[in-house]
């Protein structure tokens, strides 16, 4: 039996407002944990927070991860109610944009949304992990930090950064009992492919909706994928069933993947 109930842990998961992020919080609160989450708006962190048909609890945190006052003040609300068992650090942007035209202060803001956000969180709840012989982290990727992509630039950088990272501390930290994994998305429907459709679309003449399709056509299983089947694959990589799976980065994809 493949056991996948998370009753009884506490998890994180960062920018939960839309997407993968929020599809993750529901399906590990449904499986059983007390998860906290945080997202920019009042908004969005009270729609998420008021959902009650689960099994786990769902607690809600205004805050802006690319800011590091405002980082370190979820993690101090979070740490108050006690040890954290699972961290997914989803939170991101992925602007496009041209090299040639991006900032010193482009870079620096996408880095400490993208990448110092999971530094910051990681470096706070990994002592309690391990002093707890079990902890679950996962970095939520992209397939754009293993093929990078002349538009994502400084995005591809900062999820190839957090595939390295958790490759690194997944060999250090593994004999404490905490298993550190990467998901690497592909086309998945999300609000983000959206807009980038939208731009496309605006720029040929022609519909958001054919946009979506035509790229849904070029994955071998012919469509973009879903927050929730990512969401899935994140919720078995915190469970005891993911118990020998360390240190690896997975692509959910579609089959876009072409490496072997």
């Amino acid at each position: 039996m493949i056991d996948l109930d998370l009753s009884g842990k506490r998890a994180v998961v960062t920018g939960a407002s839309l997407g993968i992020g929020e599809a993750t919080v529901k399906m590990l609160a449904e499986h059983g944990a007390d998860v906290s989450f945080c997202a920019r708006t009042a908004e969005s962190v009270e729609k998420l927070s008021s959902l009650k048909t689960i099994n786990g609890s769902i607690k809600g945190y205004v805050a802006d991860m690319g800011e590091r006052e405002s980082t370190q003040s979820f993690i101090e609300n979070v740490q108050e109610d006690g040890n954290v068992d699972i961290l997914v650090n989803n939170v991101g942007a992925s602007p496009s944009r041209n090299f040639l035209y991006m900032t010193d202060e482009d870079w620096q803001e996408l880095h400490e949304l993208n990448l110092l956000s999971a530094v910051r969180c990681t470096r706070s709840f990994l002592p309690g992990m391990r002093a707890n012989k079990w902890g679950r982290v996962v970095m939520i990727s992209s397939s754009a930090g293993k093929y990078p992509n002349a538009a994502l630039i400084d995005y591809g950088a900062t999820k190839a950064a957090m595939i390295s990272i958790s490759k690194s501390l997944a060999k250090k930290y593994g004999a404490d009992g905490v298993l550190i994994n990467s998901v690497l998305p592909g086309l998945i429907h999300t609000a983000m492919w959206e807009r980038a459709a939208t731009e496309i679309a605006e720029a040929t003449g022609g519909k958001m909706e054919d946009v979506i399709k035509g790229n849904g056509a070029s994955v071998p299983v012919g469509r973009y994928g879903t927050s929730e089947e990512v969401a899935s694959l994140v919720t078995f990589l915190c469970s005891d069933a993911a118990s020998y799976i360390s240190g690896t980065s997975i692509e959910v994809d579609g089959g876009q993947a072409g490496h072997i």
